[in-house]
């Protein structure tokens, strides 16, 4: 058994890795290399460059302004998706009746995550379309119930002062339901003595969530905080989709500006692989130093 254990092995690891590097790594590493031509996408001339895309990209206004956007979605999205996810399954899973508070979950407690979960179900095109219209200044829902209200109707994705922000709500609205159940079933997997032990010695809920659920849920909010701050540095569906960069480039991000770098009037590829390859390092920086910023001595429980 031994003699054919490694031909076994190589079996079932070889094609999937070629696979990978077929259509994964050599994507990238095609990338890296359209980088340094002056490609334009749809002609067989790529003439060498060398650094000038990079250089071209410091003195790119709009580049800067769509990196602007995407610094204030990594650090607002995050952070707000995050909290108000540990806040509803916090809720969901120590809001029980009189007597068993903090320890025990509310009623309805599947309803409820359903509810929460429901945006997962959706994909982000239906998502955007869907708030498209309840941000619409005419007949959509929200300018509707506020018109009912007397109070003003704002045009919310025509209006530069308020398209971004509409679109980061719309963010944190589609990602903090998923957020709620990973929280709710890390919190289901703590066990109740310790809540428990807690309540009896007067802990309220803020500090039970701050000593002691956030510390043994460290792990997962590291994880939540790596995959939303890499959403933050995309949101490409939902601002293509939404404002499409306007007003005004009030919406723009880098996702968006490489598209249309590449699939525009001009179709500069080789300018476009540039972005990419600068949106790959701020993605992979990212990741590590969250991962850095975030790394404590894990807290173990039985």
């Amino acid at each position: 058994m031994r003699h054919g254990k490694y031909p076994l092995i190589i079996t079932f690891l070889v094609p999937p890795l070629l696979l990978y590097g077929v259509f994964v790594v050599s994507p990238y590493l095609q990338a890296f290399q359209i980088s340094t031509t002056d490609w334009l996408g749809y002609s067989a001339d790529a003439n060498p460059v060398g650094l000038d895309n990079f250089r071209t990209l410091l003195h790119d206004g709009y580049l800067w302004n769509a990196l602007k956007n995407n610094a204030l979605l990594l650090a607002v999205v995050p952070v707000v998706t995050i909290i108000l996810g540990l806040f509803f399954a916090t809720m969901l899973n120590m809001g029980g009746r009189r007597g068993r508070a903090g320890v025990s979950g509310v009623r309805g407690t599947s309803v409820y995550r359903t509810v929460y979960f429901f945006p997962q179900v959706l994909s982000v095109v239906i998502i955007a379309l869907l708030w498209k219209e309840v941000y619409h200044p005419n007949s959509g829902l929200l300018n509707g119930t506020l018109g009912a209200l007397g109070l003003p109707t704002p045009s919310w994705l025509g209006d530069p002062r308020t398209a971004f922000w509409c679109v980061l709500a719309v963010m944190v609205w589609s990602n903090v339901g998923f957020y709620v159940v990973l929280f709710g079933a890390a919190m289901s997997a703590i066990p109740r003595d310790i809540y428990e032990a807690v309540m009896l010695d007067g802990a309220s809920r803020s500090v039970t969530l701050r000593k002691i659920t956030i510390p043994l849920l460290w792990d997962t909010v590291q994880v939540a905080w790596i995959y939303l701050a890499i959403a933050a540095l995309d949101a490409f569906v939902l601002v293509q989709l939404m404002t499409n960069g306007g007003p005004n480039f009030s919406s723009d991000v880098i996702g968006l500006r490489m598209y249309d770098t590449a699939f525009g009037s001009e179709t500069k590829f080789g300018y476009a692989s540039a972005i990419g390859v600068v949106m790959f390092f701020l993605t992979l920086s990212v990741a590590v130093l969250a991962l850095r910023a975030g790394r404590r001595d894990r807290i173990e429980y039985s």
